[in-house]
């Protein structure tokens, strides 16, 4: 039986689940299925599988020792905090552009920001909406007004969850459109196929699936204060209950979202647009085609709503685990001043913004510039996205995801590393089912990764 304060428990495995089902669900899982019906599935499931323990391991780690997995780092030797910082330097901003120009989309869709500008015929009106959103996250977040929000973006996760859920059953039930004349499916197997091009996504479908791995650090640093908020230093069967519940239902609506891009979309003829906003309201579509026309005025706000909290979940994750690795690396055991903290994660996500917003603007938002950095990419790595040129949003979260990616087996290695009993005392060591599926996640996120890297250079 679990815990009685269970309740005083819950909410970084619930915060999890919100920051996944953003990038990876509304828009990597939405595309699978749209471009290669359910063939894709077992490449989410596996991601899934093999991503688990390595996430879990955040929990466990910060429930055993009552610090983040990033302190462990630290005891792993300087070259492990070093390598942390590094890979959080090297994905941050590439990370936060990618959510925020998909953000930005379901924003725009919503409330039609870029439209009205455009009338008023204001210089620059795609602009806009990333700013306007940059800028009230970093009020949000300078103002420390983060908790309140998070409540509330729990609260329309749930209406997502559920209606999720029904446009799910009704497609299911409905059944998918047989495919246009002429259609030829995809033969994803197929990894020489345009120098990779079915190989890149689906590394980039894992990337984020569920998210990021190098995020398990926010799982560690949740977890310690939550601990701090309530007081009560919950059992590890509490704090796993807790993860465990986000992690399960983030895999859910990660089938949900394939079943509905591959029924209502997949060998119909249609293409998933380019433009973040146009993409955003074909999500959308997907529920009004099943729950009928009156759903748009759930779901759209929904949507933007997740994607709003994740957006804000990102920024705020990131400030605050390269502000504690900063302390770990440069401040090591001297108090830290409070006012002085305060400052630096003001820092911290005012140039986090700054720069991803930059990123942006050359990746997505000035298509002259896109498309020449398109193109060289292409020319250099091989052709990993939908196009030779240019896709749009779709290039830039191709690229995030897949950075994410090929950094993921050394976070598994290192989290592996960190809940041996020399770190975590026995009683909080992994059992040997979880420990056997490690060692099978760090071969599986290895091989993929050294595959990729191979097709991609050689």
């Amino acid at each position: 039986m679990l815990s009685k304060n269970l309740l005083k428990t819950l909410g970084p495995g619930i915060l999890f689940a919100s920051t996944c089902i953003g990038v990876s669900h509304l828009v990597q899982s939405t595309r699978a299925g749209a471009n290669y019906g359910f063939s894709l599935v077992i490449m989410i499931l596996l991601a899934n599988l093999f991503k688990y323990p390595f996430f879990e391991y955040g929990s466990r780690y910060a429930n055993a020792t009552g610090t983040s997995i990033i302190d462990g780092y630290r005891k792993l030797g300087k070259w492990a905090i070093n390598l942390y910082a590094l890979i959080t330097l090297g994905t941050m901003f590439f990370v936060t552009a990618a959510v925020v120009v998909v953000t930005s989309g379901f924003m725009n869709n919503l409330f039609g920001i870029s439209e009205l500008f455009t009338s008023l015929q204001f210089p620059y009106p795609n602009l806009i909406t990333p700013i306007l959103l940059l800028t009230v996250c970093f009020g949000i977040l300078a103002a420390g007004k983060y908790n309140v929000l998070d409540s509330l973006v729990k609260v329309i996760g749930g209406v997502l969850l559920i209606s999720t859920l029904i446009a799910f059953t009704l497609s299911v039930l409905k059944g998918g459109s047989p495919p246009v004349k002429g259609f030829v499916a995809p033969d994803w197997l197929d990894f020489s196929y345009n120098n990779g091009i079915h190989l890149g996504f689906i590394v980039a479908l894992m990337g984020w699936m569920p998210t990021a791995l190098d995020l398990s650090a926010w799982n560690s640093l949740w977890t310690v204060a939550r601990i701090k908020q309530t007081g009560y230093k919950p059992k590890l069967k509490e704090t796993l209950f807790d993860f465990n519940f986000g992690y399960i239902v983030s895999v859910i609506l990660a089938i949900c979202f394939v079943t509905l891009g591959a029924n209502l979309m997949y060998g119909s003829g249609e293409t998933l647009p380019s433009s973040s906003a146009a993409f955003s309201a074909k999500v959308v579509q997907m529920y009004t085609t099943t729950m009928g026309d009156w759903s748009k005025w759930i779901i759209g706000p929904a949507a933007f709503s997740i994607m709003f909290g994740t957006a804000i979940a990102v920024i705020d994750g990131y400030a605050r685990s390269s502000e504690r690795t900063l302390e770990i690396l440069f401040v090591e055991k001297k108090k830290v001043d409070l006012e002085n903290r305060k400052r630096e994660y003001i820092s911290t996500i005012l140039t986090l913004s700054i720069v991803s917003f930059i990123i942006g603007y050359l990746f997505v938002y000035n298509k002259s510039i896109s498309m020449k950095i398109s193109i060289f990419l292409n020319e250099l790595f091989g052709n990993s996205t939908e196009g030779n040129t240019i896709n749009g949003f779709k290039f830039l979260v191709d690229i995030a995801t897949t950075i994410s990616f090929i950094v993921a087996p050394v976070i598994a290695i290192m989290n592996f590393s960190l809940v041996q009993e020399k770190y975590v005392g026995k009683e909080f060591v992994p059992p040997k089912w979880e420990i056997i599926l490690s060692y099978a996640g760090i071969i599986f996120l290895s091989g993929f990764t050294i595959l990729f890297l191979v097709f991609k250079f050689f």
